[in-house]
């Protein structure tokens, strides 16, 4: 069985002149390596394609595959994880992860929170933020939390990001919207623990991977996994799995949220306590980062006793199983 490889190789950015931030999201030369590795040993052929763009001039050239694994983020617009999959079912060849209406909601918290909340699950009250005129001081209860609204891997998130009065609000919020024109979401800060819970299978199929909780070191009250906390893990942070009533609660919670979605394959959803001890959503990320070195979602299946290959073995195995009669490796 063929299968193609779709992602953004960071290092090619790099060199077109993109800055660090802004492919911050995209995947090293490792990280491709270890997927082909597992594929290859689960019995796949696969042929690297790279992105969209590259993408677009194999299927003009009349190249195909049995299946895509996508894990391509794109780089520009509240769609561009989006692109690869409207291409390719453009053409009608079959990929691994969400489809687009997916991957272009929850790239998107603000809309994905109000989906969230209106099916009565637990998220902490929030607002939207497109102009200085949409910064309203007392519409939340402080401590509020101030991110972009259409951004990964904690870009536009650091110390500041958290505001404790009317003042530090303003601040924020006006030197954020300078850099992420798209817009920013305001939330109601979490105190409690945090957690990341992983996830593979669709629908009735999805099943808990396992979860960890991400313990900060060196300052345990600021809680805030930041894009230079993510990049220097290692030192900044411990992850370690739960006791069991917790993990299960947070476990409930990642399960009803990804069913909701209608998110496939594999991915985690990121949860964390609210001042009144109760579970909390936070965001989900149906594109999750897959090196095998450094991503969450291998670090806690590693946790929780999978192997990288089961983890990208499960994921197939999902993908697969929305091709009529299809191939086996």
């Amino acid at each position: 069985m063929k299968i193609g490889l779709t992602f953004d190789l960071r290092s090619a950015y790099l060199r077109e002149g993109y800055s660090l931030e802004e492919t911050a999201e995209f995947d090293r030369e490792s990280t491709i390596e270890g997927i082909e590795d597992a594929l290859g040993r689960l019995g796949y052929v696969t042929d690297r394609i790279g992105h969209v763009r590259q993408l677009a001039e194999r299927l003009v050239r009349g190249d195909r595959w049995d299946l895509v694994f996508n894990i391509s983020e794109g780089l520009h617009g509240i769609g561009r994880e989006a692109q690869v999959p409207c291409l390719l079912d453009a053409y009608g060849i079959p990929y691994t992860f969400s489809d687009p209406l997916i991957l272009t909601l929850t790239l998107h918290k603000g809309m994905t929170k109000r989906v969230i909340r209106d099916a009565g699950l637990n998220t902490p009250g929030f607002f939207e933020v497109h102009s200085e005129g949409d910064i309203l001081p007392e519409a939340l209860d402080y401590p509020l939390f101030v991110k972009p609204v259409a951004e990964g891997t904690g870009k536009g998130i650091s110390g500041r990001s958290k505001a404790n009065d009317a003042r530090e609000l303003d601040s924020v919020c006006r030197e954020l919207l300078r850099l992420y024109p798209a817009g920013l979401l305001v939330e109601e800060y979490l105190p409690g623990r945090e957690f990341t819970v992983g996830i593979t299978g669709t629908g009735i199929t999805s099943r808990p991977v396992g979860i960890m909780e991400i313990v900060y070191n060196q300052d345990p009250s600021s809680g805030i996994y930041s894009l230079d906390t993510k990049a220097n893990y290692e030192e900044l942070v411990s992850y370690t799995v739960p006791e069991e009533p917790v993990g299960q609660a947070c476990t409930d919670l990642a399960l009803k949220v990804w069913k909701l979605l209608g998110c496939r394959d594999g991915g985690r959803v990121d949860i964390r306590y609210d001042r009144h001890g109760n579970a909390s959503f936070i965001e989900v990320n149906p594109l999750a980062g897959l090196d095998h070195v450094h991503s969450d979602l291998p670090i806690l299946a590693y946790k929780n006793g999978y192997t990288y290959e089961q983890l990208i073995g499960e994921i197939m195995q999902s993908a697969l199983e929305r091709i009529p009669q299809h191939a086996t490796p």
